[in-house]
């Protein structure tokens, strides 16, 4: 049996912002606690304060974790797409600069995993 080439492949993402209706697809990672063995990603509207989706859709699925509760968000460490972020967790998701599809790791000094295991 013959397999035919194929010239050309026209490739049209479903995830682009325009397919949102004004959200902005962000995702998120907790480092050093592989309970949670990649990002998670959210819908989000461009006003929803960064301290709200902290306590709303990342507590929803990372409060599940024991060191969620103990988190000091003071001294957590976060990167956006690879560089250093520091969240205004009164600001909006717009107001801190996260653009559609970013992506946010965040760290949680004091907090690494079941018994420190990463987990």
């Amino acid at each position: 049996m013959a397999v035919k080439a194929i010239d050309t492949y026209e490739f049209e993402p479903a995830d682009k912002a325009e397919n949102f209706h004004g959200a902005r697809l962000v995702y998120a990672g907790w480092d050093g606690h592989l309970l949670f063995s990649s990002p998670y990603a959210w819908p989000l509207p461009p006003d929803l304060p960064f301290a709200h989706f902290i306590a709303g859709p990342m507590a929803e699925i990372f409060g599940q974790h024991p060191d969620w509760a103990g988190i000091d968000w003071n001294s957590a460490v976060w990167t956006r797409n690879g560089e250093a972020f520091a969240p205004d967790m009164q600001a909006s998701i717009a107001a801190n600069g996260l653009s559609h599809k970013d992506a946010l790791r965040f760290r949680t000094p004091g907090r690494d995993g079941l018994n420190g295991a990463g987990i």
